[in-house]
């Protein structure tokens, strides 16, 4: 049995959870549910959850608020959230999972599903010092990448290129070291479209401060800094050019 806290400002919301856990999730137990910061740290600390449903904007503090407070959290957190780009960027790069208001009952499925199969207290804390540091930037240093023995997390700086495979990815970092992900390479792409990354073809998302040379031979060919070279889609090459441009001046 999964124990769950919930903690949302708005009651109809930690209410209609409540429903839709107790009709759908059998395998689920509410042993708390509160709509304020402070009694939502109290409620954690007296019933230790497996699983906290933790809305992001609260009165007097924000969810992200709330686990700096904590000394551990070993469980699981689903956000919460109605808005919040900022926010949900960081999340997305932390590797974790959020669901939206008003809430769907297949996406709360599919976060419970998700977050109850990969208990791991180590991973738990690390997971979410990265989210916290992330969140001190507007542009997140750290990536985490989900791999089958746990998270791997990596300085976006040292992302050298990630390769299609069907619908999953292999990330290749500057020390060689590579990362088979379940992920798809348009969820990479959207990750880190706002920094110096550009998926030059279908297969291939760069990074393009690895980039060593390009040249016109066979349509366009990129040559990483790890002398594998790449081709460029006749429909990339514009904008190939246009940024290395840029980030040459």
């Amino acid at each position: 049995m999964i124990k769950v806290i919930i903690i949302d400002d708005e009651k109809r919301v930690v209410d209609s959870i409540e429903l839709l856990i107790n009709e759908y999730c059998k395998d689920v137990s509410i042993i708390g549910k509160c709509t304020s910061y402070e009694e939502g740290i109290h409620l954690i600390n007296q019933y230790k959850p497996d699983l906290l449903l933790l809305d992001i904007e609260m009165p007097f503090g924000t969810g992200f608020d709330l686990l700096e407070k904590l000394t551990v959290i070993d469980f699981e957190v689903i956000f919460i959230t109605a808005y919040s780009q900022y926010a949900l960027k960081a999340i997305k790069y932390s590797a974790l999972d959020y669901i939206l208001k008003p809430i769907d009952i297949n996406e709360l499925l599919t976060a419970i599903k998700k977050t109850s199969e990969r208990k791991n207290q180590y991973q738990t804390n690390k997971k979410y010092e990265i989210l916290l540091e992330n969140l001190t930037s507007k542009m997140p240093s750290k990536l985490a990448i989900p791999c089958s023995d746990g998270i791997n997390y990596v300085n976006i700086t040292d992302i050298v290129k990630i390769c299609a495979d069907g619908r999953y990815s292999t990330v290749h970092i500057s020390n060689k070291k590579t990362f088979f992900v379940s992920r798809n390479l348009g969820e990479f792409e959207e990750l880190l479209s706002e920094r110096q990354f550009l998926r030059i073809h279908n297969s291939y998302l760069i990074n393009l401060d690895f980039v060593k040379k390009y040249s016109r031979f066979d349509g366009g060919i990129v040559e990483m800094q790890d002398s594998i070279q790449l081709p460029i889609s006749r429909s990339k090459k514009k904008d190939f050019l246009v940024k290395m441009k840029e980030i040459s001046k």
